[in-house]
């Protein structure tokens, strides 16, 4: 037979419960921004979600603009917009003191800001950001620049790494990062605070709520409960703190339509065209029906155009699209549908989209067969340079957590044989920051076609229409072996 508890206890248990942290409002809906971010405080790290212009709060990072209190701000983002937009709006009100971002891509303001010493950056890989712990994290020996001095002189450089073997192999140790608040854009909202994303907005957003003490969710619909379906629900409703209506249209950073492959080559004088077709051409070749394949920007995107008869592959985007179509027709351009190159694109049939975290889960997974890249630099035995040399800063991307993995993602370059000047850049030792070590599997270009070993290093297998062995030699300072069985580019 059961007996109650002893009425010593009862005062006790209810004096607990009564005391217990009050439970945060069901209903999260906010008047305005503003209303939704008076609590923000200066001196926070803030997680900022978006890819390019698609999935930015823009409602929000305007509000925290008319904020001037609001500084010596962290904050975490991808990239940070453009000058005028998005966060390059607090970039300009010097409302923010470091940025960690894996991109700076063309926003000149953030680079100018970077190396005069206005600005400290974190250089971060994306799917370090996505994930917080990534396996490959930016340059693991340190020295990267985190800010300058006004004179151009490094005030402070980023502390080395630790890191660990695990099966063989090394692995950076990451800090994870911790959001004081998250600023984050949804397709549909309910008080409830449930949301759902649209196309390829969720890139980093979701990842982003998730992880900040109070997330701020901006909708362009806000719905009522059950208007969402259980099962279309992408971020619950326990993450969001406040939910509030989007304004403004939204804006798409470069606008691109589907045109032919030779339009999309050109790129200065006749003689440069006809050197990135030479590439893309030969780069195309490198597709196996069935692969899973995930494309740099410039030419590696164009190389799908040349597909051979009767391959087909399937195409990732490290922003959340597996399944990644052409550009579109006029007048079907949808902001909420981008590449890593911030151009408009289309699904291709039976794509599937997610958050970023996911896409790196992929890739570092080894699940994607072959990449394609650009470089800068490529060194005799595979390592990488490819995204910053003295005096511009372009950023890391993806492009780290690409090449962690080259036993199962083989990794091929496309580039030009040399740089705007005439120097090589095949060299013995890559002299700008690694984007990965002994990482690439063949080399591209205008002149010749490499197989790289990282143990051997070079073999030229292809030769150029009108190229020798000695003009290549002359151009390339590395030191290579030539193939018994040479041939003709393809």
């Amino acid at each position: 037979m059961s007996r109650p508890f002893p009425t010593v206890f009862r005062p006790i248990w209810r004096r607990n419960f009564c005391i217990s942290t009050p439970k945060r409002a069901i209903d999260k809906r906010c008047n305005s921004a503003s209303e939704a971010v008076q609590n923000m405080k200066g001196s926070s790290t803030v997680l900022v979600g978006g890819f390019g212009f698609s999935g930015v709060p823009n409602t929000l990072i305007n509000s925290v603009r008319d904020r001037p209190d609001i500084t010596d701000l962290t904050v975490v983002s991808n990239n940070a917009g453009m000058p005028g937009v998005g966060l390059g709006q607090l970039l300009e009100t010097r409302q923010v003191s470091k940025m960690i971002a894996s991109f700076i891509g063309e926003n000149k303001m953030f680079e100018k800001m970077y190396l005069s010493g206005d600005l400290a950056l974190e250089l971060t890989p994306q799917g370090t950001i996505a994930e917080k712990c990534a396996a490959g994290a930016a340059v693991q020996t340190g020295e990267l620049p985190v800010r300058y001095n006004k004179d151009g002189s490094v005030a402070e450089t980023s502390k080395p790494k630790e890191t660990r073997q695990f099966n063989g192999k090394n692995y950076i140790l990451e800090e994870s990062i911790f959001g004081d608040y998250a600023l984050v854009k949804v397709h549909k909202a309910d008080r409830l605070g449930n949301c759902q994303f649209r196309k390829a907005m969720n890139n980093f957003n979701e990842a982003m709520a998730k992880n900040a003490k109070y997330t701020i969710v901006e909708a362009d619909h806000i719905v009522e409960v059950g208007e969402i379906a259980p099962e279309d629900i992408h971020l619950q409703g326990i993450y969001v703190n406040k939910v509030i209506q989007s304004l403004g249209e939204k804006q798409i950073e470069k606008l691109t339509f589907a045109k032919d492959p030779s339009e999309m080559l050109k790129a200065g004088s006749g003689e440069a065209t006809a050197r990135r077709e030479r590439i893309v051409k030969r780069a195309a070749k490198e597709f196996r029906d069935g692969m899973y394949v995930n494309l740099g920007i410039g030419m590696p995107l164009i190389a799908p155009s040349y597909l051979p008869e009767g391959v087909e592959v399937v195409l990732q985007a490290e922003n959340g699209i597996l399944g990644l179509g052409g550009y579109p027709q006029p007048g079907e351009e949808d902001p909420d549908l981008i590449n890593p190159g911030k151009e408009t694109v289309t699904l291709g049939g039976g794509a599937s989209l997610f958050g970023s975290h996911e896409s790196f889960g992929m890739i570092r997974a080894g699940l994607i067969d072959l990449t394609m890249l650009g470089a800068l630099q490529v060194s005799q035995y595979g390592d990488l340079a490819n995204f910053m040399l003295p005096g511009k800063v372009k950023g890391v991307g993806g492009a780290m957590d690409l090449v962690a993995n080259p036993e199962k993602t083989k990794v091929v370059v496309t580039m030009e044989h040399v740089d705007k000047k005439g120097n090589p850049k095949i060299l013995p030792e890559c002299s700008f920051p690694l984007t990965g070590p002994r990482c690439v599997w063949k080399i591209i270009t205008d002149l010749a076609v490499f197989n790289v070993s990282p143990t051997t290093g070079l073999t030229l297998t292809e030769y150029a229409e009108g190229v020798t062995v000695n003009e290549i030699r002359s151009k390339t300072a590395a030191p290579f072996k030539v193939a018994d069985n040479l041939k003709p580019m393809l």
